[in-house]
């Protein structure tokens, strides 16, 4: 006796009151910190004509999607603390898989072209600014939302036409591709190759183009001997570097691993380090590295 599911429960947090009461205070502030330290960014880089660069438009863009990834899941889990309200439509589900998918892979392809931005800044700087133009800029940053929405595109296809006929408790406090592979009835080692592939093919290009670029801004470094290189390169790429390393290291434990390897209780953790702890630190990184980033803080700061 199988029905088809209309929705999900979400189970991956405490019941205990008290727990949930300090659960909440404590994602809401992190929540509200992370959206003003990412709107101060956005403003401080659109106001301030000194980081109308390359470099801050890729920045603004990161930004956005620091705002979009949490904005997708946190609200909904603040609710299920305070309110007690667990439950998701089957509709509301998909759409909070396909924005989180799609907002995670475009900060991982944007990561990679601000790698090759960083390149092109220290092996190549007096071409840089004919290299990187306006039209190169906006070009990269289009593609970067539009693979990550055809990669979100293809993963939601591919997890949401399964069939879901049994448990409805998904053992995470959002929609994840591991928790609602786990609750299907029908086969999905098909699904979970294609899954595995498209994540790997994707995810290893763009960590190669990373790796390769910072490998030759190291070798650039090497050759070049002069004083006070290395504090120039590493407040140049120090920040992005840091990022990186944060991001790629949690989306790839999440993702590109086979579902006998699901873990509810680690992939919680390893999820809120993505989902809310990077987005969190990312602007805290880059203004506290970044001395025209912190004087056009302090500019907007003052007007208002």
């Amino acid at each position: 006796n199988l029905s088809a599911v209309s929705g999900f429960v979400f189970v991956g947090l405490s019941d205990a009151p008290e727990i949930r009461l300090l659960l909440f205070v404590l994602f809401l502030l992190v929540y509200l910190a992370t959206m003003a330290g990412n709107v101060a960014l956005l403003a401080a880089i659109s106001t301030d004509s000194h980081l109308h660069s390359p470099m801050y438009f890729f920045l603004s863009n990161l930004a956005l999607l620091d705002l979009l990834c949490p904005t997708v899941t946190v609200p909904k889990m603040l609710g299920a603390l305070l309110l007690e309200n667990r439950e998701i439509s089957f509709a509301g589900c998909l759409f909070q898989h396909f924005s989180l998918i799609a907002a995670v892979g475009t900060e991982i392809f944007l990561l990679a072209v601000m790698a090759y931005d960083r390149y092109v800044a220290v092996c190549h700087p007096l071409r840089y600014p004919s290299v990187v133009s306006t039209k190169l800029c906006a070009r990269l940053a289009l593609g970067t939302w539009a693979v990550g929405l055809l990669n979100s595109l293809l993963h939601t296809s591919l997890v949401f036409t399964l069939s879901f006929c049994g448990p409805n408790k998904i053992q995470q406090y959002y929609c994840d591709i591991p928790p609602l592979l786990a609750l299907s009835c029908s086969s999905t080692r098909g699904r979970e190759l294609v899954i595995l592939l498209v994540a790997g093919v994707l995810g290893s290009s763009a960590c190669v183009l990373t790796v390769v670029s910072y490998i030759y801004i190291l070798l650039e470094i090497l050759a070049r001997n002069s004083p006070g290189i290395w504090h120039k390169a590493f407040s140049t790429c120090g920040s992005h570097l840091t990022v990186v390393c944060l991001f790629y290291g949690t989306t790839i434990c999440t993702y590109v691993r086979p579902s006998f390897t699901y873990s509810p209780h680690r992939d919680r953790v390893v999820s809120m380090l993505y989902g809310m702890l990077t987005p969190l630190l990312n602007p805290i990184i880059y203004s506290l590295r970044n001395k025209e980033v912190k004087c056009a803080l302090r500019r907007v700061i003052s007007r208002v």
